[in-house]
């Protein structure tokens, strides 16, 4: 068995199935309807939808806090005193996460954190393989845990084309004047995680059935993406076609298996229904 236990936040959206096979302890990111905030994963993200719908304004999201943090870590270490807890962090730059755990983790040197520079999917793909390397090397060092992690974190890519501007408009990332002329021309901005920051950094015209496949192909050979395995990313409902599409795509770029991830609440807030993303390693 590991001398450690993963800890990451809800804004990771790892699946369930994940969670429990590598028994990764899960921290709290909050949403806020209004006056009311809640616990992210603990609604569906249609909710998010639904309130903006009947609103016109986006629910407001926000990081773990260190009281989040100190409930998880104390309920771990009662648990298993003698491991050490690796907390593998949402992009520090996005939230007050990172920030939260290295306060609550204070004078305890049986806690490190980690920041990712990565949200959402891209965080869980990492992750999960630092619990499949784990899981192979259950009596590494710390310092080797700390090297393997670091050397992910340089190789891993992210990219996602937003489902609906106008969630990125009402969140005040992109100007009405981009807005407009975004749609009026049927362009969709690529946004890519670079150093912890979701920057645009190409744009595609056309459908998302067009463009989700374009992106496919683009991230393959512009980052060498490493073929074994190739994660998809998507908010609100799957689009079938799309899927089938996308898969397709990833198969004729050469990769060899295919993971789907549901975005949650924390993400969805910003990138709205209908997203679609792509998370590899560099080779």
């Amino acid at each position: 068995m590991s001398k450690y236990i993963l800890v990451a936040e809800t804004g990771a959206d790892l699946p369930k199935d994940i969670i429990d096979k590598y028994q990764i302890k899960i921290v709290p990111m909050h949403v806020s309807f209004g006056t009311e905030t809640k616990d992210d994963m603990t609604f569906p993200v249609s909710d998010v939808f639904e309130f903006y719908k009947k609103t016109g304004t986006l629910p407001k999201t926000s990081g773990s806090t260190p009281s989040d943090f100190e409930v998880i870590f104390d309920e771990i270490h009662r648990e298993f005193p003698d491991k050490h807890i690796l907390h593998l962090a949402y992009s520090a730059i996005t939230t007050c996460s990172y920030q939260s755990a290295v306060i609550a983790s204070e004078n305890k040197d049986y806690i490190t954190s980690i920041d990712t520079k990565c949200v959402s999917a891209g965080q869980a793909y990492l992750v999960l393989t630092v619990a499949e390397w784990l899981e192979k090397n259950p009596s590494v060092s710390l310092e080797e845990v700390k090297t393997k992690a670091n050397e992910l974190i340089s190789k891993i890519h992210m990219g996602f084309i937003p489902g609906d501007l106008v969630y990125l408009k009402a969140g005040g990332r992109v100007s009405n004047a981009a807005y407009l002329g975004a749609k009026i021309l049927n362009l969709s901005p690529v946004i890519e995680i670079i150093d912890g920051k979701l920057v645009s950094s190409k744009k595609y015209r056309g459908s998302m059935l067009t463009t989700g496949p374009k992106l496919i192909k683009d991230f393959a050979i512009e980052h060498k993406l490493e073929k074994n395995r190739l994660v998809f990313v998507y908010s609100g409902e799957l689009n079938s076609e799309l899927k089938e599409k996308a898969e397709k795509t990833a198969s004729e770029c050469g990769f060899l298996n295919c993971m789907w991830i549901s975005a949650g609440c924390v993400v969805s807030t910003h990138s709205g229904p209908g997203a679609f993303g792509v998370i590899g390693f560099t080779e």
